[in-house]
């Protein structure tokens, strides 16, 4: 009989609400046991997923499953990015924006199953600061939104959609200047998402044509709008077409540098993070390996 692969699943166990108990219990029971020795660990702090990936790679383990939302996928995927040990997705979040475009399952079950394929693709990585992420990364609303959220006690859309209401009531456009390519681009902007995959999560699409493997990032500046044309927005987002809004330009491109009057908070991959003015953005092609 062959080697069975060594993969480690990596549970947060608070992530998008959902208790997480049984778990290991239905991983024994749908993955191919013949195929596959799995080991499982529990995140008990900020930044832990990080640490378990980066001994998964020294331990030389052949897979590393993310159980959790797009920071667990985050954490995760900075751990393996430029390794050769693939990162797989059991979705578990509240948005879920990765896992939806590379069309992995949000059934549990199902996504299990998926692996038992061990279908690999190769990713495109973006860098803020030298800090990787696979989806988005934004400033300004959306930004502030993340904050927020991150300080509720309700998880989930529930708490997300409270927080989005917070901060709209009293939210200030900011003037940016943006190099993308070596294009100067003086914008005053509601917000600007920096996206790798085309939607945020829970299938609102902020750049529709954007793709983790066209080796560019999608830079959404989303220009101040008057509020009643809000539900038009949202509609937008959610019908693939904020390409088409006069509010939103997407302008592609591989360096980017964006600077801001003062430091503030950058969402990347949803989790909220305090950086400096000046946010220097680059992409690296085909540098993470994922199961799907």
């Amino acid at each position: 009989m062959m080697d069975r692969k060594k993969i480690l699943f990596v549970i947060n166990p608070i992530s998008g609400g959902k208790k997480k108990t049984s778990f290991n219990k239905q991983v024994l029971e749908v993955l191919d046991l013949q195929k596959f020795n799995p080991t499982f660990q529990q995140t008990t702090k900020p930044n832990h997923a990080f640490e378990l990936g980066k001994t998964a790679v020294v331990e030389n383990f052949d897979a590393v499953i993310a159980v959790g939302g797009d920071g667990t996928i985050n954490e995760l995927g900075s751990a393996l990015v430029g390794t050769n040990v693939p990162l797989g997705i059991i979705p578990e979040g509240s948005g879920n924006g990765l896992a939806l475009y590379l069309g992995i399952p949000l059934n549990e079950t199902s996504a299990i199953r998926r692996i038992n394929r061990f279908d690999i693709v190769e990713v495109d990585s973006g860098m803020i600061n030298e800090r990787p992420f696979f989806n988005i990364a934004g400033l300004g609303f959306d930004a502030s939104v993340s904050d927020r959220f991150a300080n509720d006690s309700t998880r989930g859309p529930i708490g997300y959609m409270r927080s989005v209401i917070n901060v709209l009531s009293d939210y200030k456009p900011c003037r940016y200047t943006l190099t993308i390519d070596d294009v100067v681009y003086e914008r005053e902007a509601f917000m600007i998402s920096v996206a790798n995959s085309p939607q945020y999560g829970n299938n609102a699409y902020i750049a529709p044509n954007a793709s983790v493997s066209d080796g560019l990032l999608d830079v959404c500046i989303v220009h101040k709008f008057p509020m009643y044309i809000l539900p038009m927005m949202i509609y937008h987002l959610f019908s693939k077409t904020a390409d088409q809004s006069e509010y939103v330009e997407i302008i592609p491109g591989k360096i980017i540098k964006i600077e801001r009057d003062s430091e503030g908070p950058v969402h990347v991959d949803g989790e909220p993070i305090q950086m400096e003015g000046i946010l220097n953005i680059s992409i690296k092609p085909s540098s993470l390996k994922i199961i799907c």
